[in-house]
This record gives structure tokens, sequence and C-alpha cells, in this order.
């Protein structure tokens, strides 16, 4: 699973990195993993966010900031509750991958994909 927080749905950052997400989607299953998304959203935005952009992906709601937490992505101001961070976690739930960055979308699908493919070498 690729599991990539992100800080909130419908803004112009999230759009690019939920949106570079989807684009790979053919390269992610044939890695054997799907994104998974997760922001601080209500589960009614995270649809909204969903159906506007033909994600084709689950985005989750982690309205009360358990999840983040949990992961230690969740920030202190309401603004911005979650830190852009992703998670590439394999079946037997080790973490192959942690990518930061909060400044370059694409970034975060890239080296995703990249850690499952070396995986597989």
């Amino acid at each position: 699973i690729v599991l990539f927080f992100y800080p909130a749905a419908l803004t112009p950052g999230c759009t690019a990195e939920a949106c570079h997400f989807r684009d790979l989607a053919a390269e992610f299953a044939a890695a054997g993993a799907r994104p998974v998304g997760i922001s601080g959203d209500s589960v009614e935005k995270q649809q909204e966010f969903t159906g506007r952009h033909s994600l084709g992906m689950p985005l989750l709601s982690d309205a009360d900031g358990t999840i983040r937490e949990r992961f230690g992505v969740k920030r202190g101001f309401s603004l911005a509750p979650t830190k852009r961070v992703t998670f590439v976690i394999a079946e037997d739930r080790t973490v192959l991958e942690i990518v930061r960055s909060e400044l370059r979308m694409n970034t975060h699908a890239d080296r995703a994909l990249a850690a499952l493919r070396d995986r597989k070498k």
C-alpha cells in the first residue's frame, strides 16, 4: 500500500499530488500496490475531491486526527493540519520508503513507485 497524507482536499498542491498518483495508477498496479490518500477533511469533502478529479482511489477522512497522530504527520495548527508525507508499506507491514516534501508534489508518487520497483529487482 502507498499511504499518502496531504494537508487539504481541493487545494492546488494537494490536487496536483493526488492527480499525479491517479495518472500513475497503472504503474502502481503493475508494481502490486494501490495508493490511498488521507487527510483531515470530511468524508463529504473527500468524495467531492475524488469526483471532481476522477481520482479512482480511496481517500480517507481522519477528521479527529487519530491516524495522522499515529503516523507522526499531524500538525498543531488548523490551516494545514497535516504534513505532506507518503509511506510505502509492504505486505508484511514493513515501511519501505518515507517521502517527505511539502513543495514538490510529484516527488511523492515518483519516489513511492521507485521504491516499489526497486523492491522487485
